[in-house]
């Protein structure tokens, strides 16, 4: 696995975009008191996810 994209960390909630095995998903990390709370999407296809991730970055995708 291997990130191709990112927002910055030093927001409480940050986004990355990762990709493995011709697929690709985006990780959602939010900071907490506790730590760190870490979610992720279901794989896509690589094509898929970059309009996800274009559409999160533009505020398009909740």
């Amino acid at each position: 696995m291997r990130v191709i994209a990112w927002t910055c960390e030093c927001q409480d909630v940050f986004y990355e975009l990762c990709q493995t095995g011709g697929q690709a998903f985006i990780r959602r990390t939010v900071k907490t008191g506790k730590g760190r709370g870490v979610r992720e999407t279901c794989r896509w296809r690589v094509a898929e996810a970059q309009a996800m991730w274009t559409a999160l970055l533009s505020g398009l995708a909740r």
